[in-house]
């Protein structure tokens, strides 16, 4: 599965490779899952020795007097008292299995925020790369369009062409200026994000451009619907429904009754309506059984509570079952088109280099307009950002394939 892969064999990238084990190491939200973990192992451990007896010493002393405060006749008792409920009608057994199960939940929903941590700095890590490509592209398309302006209004000084073609070049220009604060913009915001989830302060992180490397790559056509057994919210769905299950029969438990017995043991000098003393040891032992009466229509009122909990548990465990498969589906579709496109989108540059040294070239030679090398200056500019995009979407869909699977393990 490709899910099973350790994140260091998909995420190869030795930057990448590096802030993923810092934001492990350091993510608030993957601190607070692991003390989750913590609370949920402590009330395992908790339920579990709901089996043992219950032991418990209770001293106890007291003496009489008279109007003039003597004191006379001390008495005490220092008994050791031991009571243990048989789980006959398994009131405990659930307990301990909720408990148990409740864990395992806590556990895989760590799992969950593990593999989104290294999702999202993945994300974050080519999203940064990605905008420094089309920011180191805008810069140098904007400079040449500077060019261009000032070569389209010499040759209006001298005739060769019209006010409109320079008014439509300083607009280009313009535009790409504008266009290059809004990626700055995302950058920075991108770059605070990536350092929230390294638990650093705002900065500016050193990635390479996208084009510096290529997105990671996978060979896969489908994923059978048991590697979605896998994922954590899966796991989780299917723990909460384990939980809402063991509810649902402690609450039918509670209708029976609920058989206890008793021991105690100690040392006192209070026997009856007898003193002895120096004082004497003493035992009993003594069994109950307890049986609800009047609360029966509590007990089944709770009763129809926790089934509907559970039906309900049942309902959101299927949903997250079939999101996941519409997840993991989504993701590969998204790759292998992307996939596609990324060679369309090649050769369409490759051409568009050609066509405006062609266009040029026509131009020097008088037979083409500046404004026609413009206009495949401007083709070449868009079919270079969709390239970068296009690279993009692959690595994303990669994350999001590794993600949706439980990646991260």
């Amino acid at each position: 599965s490709f899910g099973n892969l350790r994140w260091e064999e998909v995420f190869t990238d030795p930057v990448l490779a590096d802030l993923i084990r810092q934001a492990l190491a350091q993510n608030v939200d993957l601190d607070n899952a692991k003390l989750n973990v913590d609370i949920a192992h402590a009330n395992m451990r908790g339920a579990r020795l709901g089996y043992l007896p219950s032991l418990a010493l209770s001293a106890q002393g007291g003496a009489g007097g008279n109007k003039s405060f003597h004191l006379s006749g001390w008495n005490y008792t220092i008994p050791l008292t031991a009571s243990w409920e048989i789980d006959v009608f398994a009131k405990t057994l659930n307990s301990k299995r909720g408990a148990e199960a409740s864990y395992q939940r806590m556990k895989d929903y760590q799992q969950a925020v593990r593999s989104q941590i290294i999702g999202a700095v993945a994300n974050c890590y080519y999203g940064i790369a990605a905008l420094q490509s089309q920011i180191k592209l805008s810069e140098e398309t904007a400079e040449i369009w500077k060019e261009n302006v000032e070569v389209m209004k010499n040759y209006k000084t001298i005739g060769m062409t019209n006010e409109a073609a320079v008014v439509q070049a300083e607009a280009n220009y313009l535009g790409i200026l504008a266009n290059l604060t809004d990626l700055r913009t995302s950058l920075h915001e991108l770059n605070n994000s990536l350092a929230l989830l390294l638990r650093k302060q705002p900065q500016i992180f050193s990635i390479p451009n996208l084009e510096d490397y290529a997105a990671p790559q996978i060979a896969l056509n489908y994923v059978p619907m048991s590697q979605l057994a896998s994922r954590p919210d899966v796991r989780a769905a299917e723990g909460t429904l384990a939980v809402a299950y063991y509810s649902t029969n402690s609450a039918r438990a509670a209708f029976y009754p609920t058989l206890s017995i008793s021991a105690n043991y100690g040392f006192t000098n209070l026997f009856g309506s007898n003193i002895i003393n120096p004082g004497d040891w003493i035992s009993s032992i003594a069994g109950s059984l307890v049986a609800p009466i009047f609360s029966r229509g509590k007990l089944k009122a709770n009763l129809d509570a926790t089934k509907a909990q559970q039906k309900q548990a049942l309902n959101n465990f299927e949903n997250t079952l079939l999101s996941a498969s519409a997840e993991v589906s989504n993701a590969i579709t998204l790759f292998r088109n992307n996939a596609e496109k990324a060679v369309h989108l090649d050769a369409e540059v490759e051409n568009l280099v050609k066509a405006e040294s062609y266009t040029k070239d026509l131009f020097a030679a008088g037979s083409a307009t500046y404004l026609e090398v413009l206009t495949a200056q401007s083709s070449l500019l868009q079919a270079q950002t969709s390239q970068i995009s296009c690279r993009l979407a692959q690595a994303q869909a990669v994350i999001n394939l590794y993600q949706s699977l439980g990646g991260g393990r």
